[in-house]
Protein backbone atom coordinates (compact mmCIF):
# COMPACT_ATOMS: atom_id res chain seq x y z
CA UNK A 1 0.00 0.00 0.00
CA UNK A 2 1.04 3.71 -1.24
CA UNK A 3 0.97 6.74 1.73
CA UNK A 4 0.69 10.24 1.11
CA UNK A 5 2.58 12.68 2.99
CA UNK A 6 1.78 15.22 5.73
CA UNK A 7 1.52 18.00 3.27
CA UNK A 8 0.36 17.77 -0.58
CA UNK A 9 -0.39 21.13 -1.71
CA UNK A 10 0.20 23.12 -5.31
CA UNK A 11 3.94 23.65 -3.97
CA UNK A 12 4.63 19.73 -3.31
CA UNK A 13 2.37 18.01 -5.75
CA UNK A 14 5.16 17.65 -8.65
CA UNK A 15 7.55 16.13 -5.68
CA UNK A 16 4.67 13.82 -4.45
CA UNK A 17 3.41 12.45 -7.96
CA UNK A 18 6.97 11.70 -8.96
CA UNK A 19 7.50 8.77 -6.55
CA UNK A 20 4.10 7.95 -6.87
CA UNK A 21 4.40 7.19 -10.24
CA UNK A 22 7.16 4.96 -10.03
CA UNK A 23 6.08 3.27 -6.69
CA UNK A 24 2.58 2.75 -9.12
CA UNK A 25 4.60 0.92 -11.81
CA UNK A 26 6.30 -1.56 -9.27
CA UNK A 27 2.87 -2.31 -7.13
CA UNK A 28 1.73 -6.05 -8.24
CA UNK A 29 -1.04 -6.73 -10.10
CA UNK A 30 -4.75 -5.99 -8.87
CA UNK A 31 -6.05 -2.75 -6.62
CA UNK A 32 -3.57 0.16 -6.32
CA UNK A 33 -3.99 0.95 -2.69
CA UNK A 34 -3.20 4.23 -1.29
CA UNK A 35 -3.67 5.37 2.09
CA UNK A 36 -4.47 8.72 2.75
CA UNK A 37 -4.53 8.62 6.93
CA UNK A 38 -1.10 10.93 7.17
CA UNK A 39 -2.79 13.39 5.19
CA UNK A 40 -3.22 16.93 7.32
CA UNK A 41 -2.24 19.80 5.27
CA UNK A 42 -3.44 19.70 1.70
CA UNK A 43 -5.57 21.83 -0.81
CA UNK A 44 -6.80 20.79 -4.42
CA UNK A 45 -3.43 19.88 -5.57
CA UNK A 46 -4.02 16.53 -3.55
CA UNK A 47 -7.15 16.24 -5.69
CA UNK A 48 -5.16 16.26 -8.49
CA UNK A 49 -2.13 13.95 -7.64
CA UNK A 50 -5.01 11.33 -7.00
CA UNK A 51 -6.48 11.53 -9.92
CA UNK A 52 -3.32 11.46 -12.06
CA UNK A 53 -2.68 8.31 -9.75
CA UNK A 54 -5.59 6.86 -10.86
CA UNK A 55 -5.31 7.88 -14.23
CA UNK A 56 -2.26 5.47 -14.13
CA UNK A 57 -3.83 2.76 -12.10
CA UNK A 58 -6.43 2.47 -15.45
CA UNK A 59 -3.42 2.82 -18.34
CA UNK A 60 -2.52 -0.66 -16.66
CA UNK A 61 -6.00 -1.98 -15.86
CA UNK A 62 -6.33 -1.68 -12.19
CA UNK A 63 -8.43 0.12 -9.97
CA UNK A 64 -7.16 2.97 -7.10
CA UNK A 65 -8.83 2.42 -3.85
CA UNK A 66 -8.35 5.13 -1.36
CA UNK A 67 -8.16 4.26 2.18
CA UNK A 68 -8.45 6.09 5.83
CA UNK A 69 -9.23 9.44 3.30
CA UNK A 70 -9.55 12.57 6.22
CA UNK A 71 -13.37 13.94 5.54
CA UNK A 72 -12.29 17.24 4.30
CA UNK A 73 -10.78 15.38 1.50
CA UNK A 74 -13.69 13.60 0.94
CA UNK A 75 -15.51 17.05 1.09
CA UNK A 76 -13.22 18.98 -1.41
CA UNK A 77 -13.85 16.02 -3.73
CA UNK A 78 -17.66 16.25 -3.86
CA UNK A 79 -16.74 19.91 -4.10
CA UNK A 80 -14.95 19.38 -7.10
CA UNK A 81 -17.43 16.79 -8.48
CA UNK A 82 -14.79 13.87 -8.52
CA UNK A 83 -15.75 12.10 -5.30
CA UNK A 84 -17.01 9.18 -7.35
CA UNK A 85 -13.83 9.16 -9.73
CA UNK A 86 -11.90 8.24 -6.46
CA UNK A 87 -13.96 6.33 -4.63
CA UNK A 88 -15.20 8.40 -1.73
CA UNK A 89 -18.42 8.66 -0.12
CA UNK A 90 -21.21 10.09 -1.88
CA UNK A 91 -22.51 13.07 -0.27
CA UNK A 92 -25.53 12.18 1.82
CA UNK A 93 -23.59 9.53 3.12
CA UNK A 94 -20.54 12.36 4.85
CA UNK A 95 -23.45 14.92 5.77
CA UNK A 96 -25.16 12.12 7.72
CA UNK A 97 -22.25 11.50 10.01
CA UNK A 98 -21.51 15.43 9.86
Amino acid sequence: MLSLPATMGLTEAKAVMSPLAGAISREPAGALNIDAAGLQEFDSAALAVLLECRRLAEKSGRSLRLHNAPPRLSQLARLYGVAELLGLAPAQDVAATA
